[in-house]
């Protein structure tokens, strides 16, 4: 499960690394991101929009009675930022699909960026009232060519070269800002997320990843959610940011061993 303005491609080495280990891979382009659909009204293909977010969760639900429910089991879950909180809503929802999962920096609560949640809520919810839901939050801009290493989410430069080329080739690649009602979609999922009695009905293991440096979500959320599990432990990855995956060789390998370990049950 891919993050904000992210596609199933940009994860071909964890998808190969997964096929290498004797897995079968089910990954899929979320609703408004790169091959999948897009909302009618939104031509600029770089701006990505949620009228809700439980629409991800609807949509990861007929993923697995559609394409799922054909595969062995026992069936695992890898899923990275917002594919971290659309899969922590699912498993809430559906306690026991998944028999482990493995969350990579979950966005459990974006960053807001200093921005007092009530104000980002008003901000945006005053957007969404005035008919401006589809329009693009005004932080960002579109997408206008190649990216910049020293503030993107790696650390790993030949991983986020490799990526920021193909990005730059392919145009149904290229989100990078939010709506006004993705934000708002965003800042509330924090409270669904963490409702009351929400966390403790998933049943299955779970493992959070914290990466050191992360400017995208906040660390203290996901230690609410880990401590409300059954079965939950949070791992600080040193060297990281937001990106783990697209680490450094030094970093990216013991991480990913020990989640691969984790996802095949010999932990």
């Amino acid at each position: 499960m891919h993050g904000f303005t992210e596609n199933a491609d940009k994860f071909s080495e964890i998808i190969h690394s997964l096929l290498e280990s004797g897995f079968s891979v089910v990954a899929y382009d979320q609703r408004g991101h790169g091959r999948s659909w897009r909302w009618p009204g939104i031509d600029d293909l770089s701006l990505t929009h949620a009228d809700r977010f439980e629409d991800y969760v609807e949509d990861l639900e007929q993923v697995v009675a559609q394409v799922l429910a054909g595969m062995p089991r026992p069936w695992v879950l890898f899923a990275h930022s917002m594919g971290g909180a659309v899969s922590a809503l699912y498993l809430e929802k559906h306690p026991d699909t998944f028999a482990r999962a493995a969350l990579c920096a979950p966005m459990i609560a974006p960053d807001r960026g200093g921005l007092p949640l009530a104000a980002g809520k008003l901000l945006c919810g005053g957007a969404k009232a005035l008919g401006l839901g589809k329009k693009r939050m005004f932080v960002s801009k579109p997408y206008s060519g190649p990216e910049d290493f020293e503030t993107s989410c790696a650390t790993g430069r030949e991983r986020f070269d490799w990526y920021d080329a193909l990005k730059a080739e392919k145009p149904l690649f290229q989100n990078n800002g939010p709506t006004y009602g993705w934000t708002r979609e965003a800042l509330n999922v924090t409270a669904k997320i963490l409702a009351p009695g929400a966390v403790e009905r998933i049943a299955a293991p779970v493992r959070v990843y914290t990466a050191e440096v992360d400017g995208s979500v906040l660390p203290d959320a996901q230690e609410a959610f880990v401590a409300r599990l059954k079965d939950g432990r949070r791992t600080l990855v040193k060297g990281s940011k937001h990106e783990i995956y697209r680490s450094g060789d030094d970093v990216l390998f013991p991480w990913w061993h020990g989640v691969l370990e984790f996802l095949k049950g010999a932990e």
